[in-house]
């Protein structure tokens, strides 16, 4: 049993704790915020001790890790110490908002000793397991381009001076919130991204909010696949990965929905069955820390995702692609 502190008690911190109530594997024991009297009714439903001091935690022999769902820019710091103190992180995407960061947070980790984990959930979504077994399999042939988006209202919803609400916290608009997920999709399928060509704008957001609310770009990866990605936060809700091979396509609309095609014949819907993604991340973790072995997310591909979410904002201002190194 892993036993963690969940640092950050917002909306998805709560989802979090609420994934692993009775897991076998995973267990939070504290809770950290800097107003713990807010979370009573929190911790009367789990049964999770609410502090306020980081440092306890990092101190606690009965901790072995830590679970991070607070403000981007806050993680590098955040990592290095609980690193430092032996304790395994588990950190909510992405996992900084600069490679230069996120790859002191890496060697911090590893120097340590200690297991990284980034929440990059909808890599246990059964669609997108079931769509990488195939590709994996040679069921498409070779993979020659992706078309990827993720987007939503949630710009709609965001407050004035809340932290989500900025251009710090949320570089190239929705890409921190929902677009990072469908790139680690298309890393994973056609490998690192190696040039970026981008626009990102604000369109439709209130004055108040100073962020981006529609973000476009076109990718280039090592594979010598091509792809385009969007990210809109003023639109319905939509996840769709569209992989396109030499013998077929695959294509995901979210977590349970999968369609396939050959070069001939019908359209197969594929059935799948809905799993806790967020339990199903967790406690892959725990097991990685259990068995001594990295995460599902790999260093490169994880600072490759980065790199790619500082390039739009580079390609965007410059009005032309940008190379990853």
């Amino acid at each position: 049993m892993l036993r963690a502190a969940l640092f950050g008690m917002g909306r998805w911190g709560n989802r979090l704790a609420e994934s692993v109530q009775g897991s076998e594997k995973f267990r939070f024991v504290k809770g950290l915020s800097r107003e713990p009297e807010r979370h009573k009714e929190f911790s009367q439903r789990t049964g999770i001790r609410v502090i306020s001091s980081y440092g306890r935690v990092l101190n606690d022999p009965d901790i072995d890790a830590v679970v991070l769902a607070t403000p981007h820019s806050l993680h590098m710091k955040q990592i290095i110490q609980a690193a430092r103190a032996g304790k395994h992180v588990f950190v909510e995407k992405p996992i900084t908002l600069t490679r230069k960061s996120a790859a002191k947070a890496i060697d911090a980790c590893r120097e340590a000793g200690v297991t990284l984990g980034i929440g990059l959930n909808r890599r246990h979504a059964p669609s997108f397991v079931e769509m990488m077994n195939r590709i994996r399999a040679g069921r498409i042939g070779d993979v020659l381009h992706i078309e990827a988006a993720h987007s939503g209202p949630t710009g709609f919803r965001l407050k004035p001076g809340n932290w989500r609400s900025t251009r710090e916290e949320a570089p190239a608009g929705g890409m921190t919130a929902r677009g990072i997920h469908a790139l680690d999709s298309m890393i994973q399928v056609a490998g690192l991204v190696t040039s970026v060509h981008a626009i990102s704008e604000k369109r439709k957001l209130p004055a108040d909010i100073d962020m981006d609310d529609t973000t476009a770009m076109m990718l280039r990866f090592a594979s010598g696949a091509t792809g385009t990605l969007s990210a809109l936060f003023v639109t319905g809700e939509l996840y769709r990965v569209h992989v396109f091979g030499t013998q077929g396509w695959l294509e995901i609309r979210g977590d349970t929905e999968l369609l396939a095609r050959g070069l001939e014949g019908p359209i197969e819907h594929v059935p799948l069955t809905a799993v806790d993604k967020e339990k199903a991340e967790l406690e892959a973790f725990a097991d990685a820390v259990a068995e001594k072995k990295p995460f599902t997310v790999p260093a490169d591909e994880a600072l490759n995702g980065i790199a790619v979410l500082e390039a739009i904002v580079t390609s965007a201002a410059k009005g032309k692609p940008v190379r990853i190194q």
